[in-house]
């Protein structure tokens, strides 16, 4: 088994006034060369936008969008006419293929929206630009992982890369088997809110480790705790 841990501090900081973002890898004006990727995960962005901004209509191609709201509501507009409202338990993805614009935005004019972007490689360029969202409910993740982005679709957003998003909330003390779902894939932790242990490492709130070479490995909750888990093919 091979980790690499990214404690929460370590991450890139940038603060626009109305955008916080911390980026876990490269990014923007953020670079690390040690701290470019994690196998076909390449973007891990923690953004806060303030009441009423957002980020005006801009390109991506061949490129996997994931994002996830953990507080607050984000409008989406793009470039096929969808304009939509995306809220916490909510996920959405975005397959830029070709080449699709679009625009984000903080829905409420009196809270800030605090989502995750998550950028994953593709498995084939130049598809047809594709968009979904879905709601998935709390309960279904409790003391279980969720699967809410796969490559097999199914109950969970379909993705165009071997690539599997789960989320977990555990109470205090739980313990689970993470089984990877496809060999040779790596699995990139990523603690939402508490203090756990996954692969025999300790990480808290924003903490990360990456996790590769394995088939199978325990996570334990020190206390309540809410957790991502981002499968991705290590060569791609």
């Amino acid at each position: 088994m091979k980790t690499v841990v990214h404690k929460s501090d370590s991450r890139g900081y940038a603060n626009h006034g109305w955008l916080k973002s911390r980026h876990t890898f490269s990014f923007a004006n953020y670079h690390n060369p040690e701290r470019v990727h994690f196998g076909a995960l390449r973007v891990l962005n923690d953004d806060e936008v303030a009441e009423g901004m957002g980020f005006g209509t801009h390109p991506h191609e061949n490129m996997e969008i994931v994002s996830i709201p953990l507080q607050g509501d984000l409008e989406h507009k793009d470039s096929t006419g969808r304009h939509k409202v995306i809220r916490q338990g909510d996920v959405q993805i975005m397959s830029a293929g070709s080449g699709i614009s679009h625009s984000e935005y903080n829905h409420n004019k009196d809270e800030e929206v605090h989502f995750l972007q998550i950028w994953v490689f593709p498995k084939e360029k130049n598809i047809e630009p594709r968009y979904e969202q879905k709601t998935y409910e709390v309960e279904d993740r409790m003391n279980k992982f969720q699967t809410v982005v796969s490559p097999e679709g199914g109950d969970a957003l379909w993705i165009n890369q071997d690539a599997f998003f789960s989320l977990a909330n555990l109470d205090a003390g739980t313990k689970l088997n993470y089984d990877v779902k496809k060999p040779g894939n790596g699995v990139y932790f990523f603690v939402l809110n508490g203090d756990m242990e996954v692969a025999g490492e300790a990480l808290t709130t924003r903490d990360a480790v990456g996790i590769s070479e394995t088939d199978s490995f325990e996570v334990k909750a020190k206390s309540y705790a809410e957790v991502l888990a981002i499968e991705v093919p290590m060569e791609f």
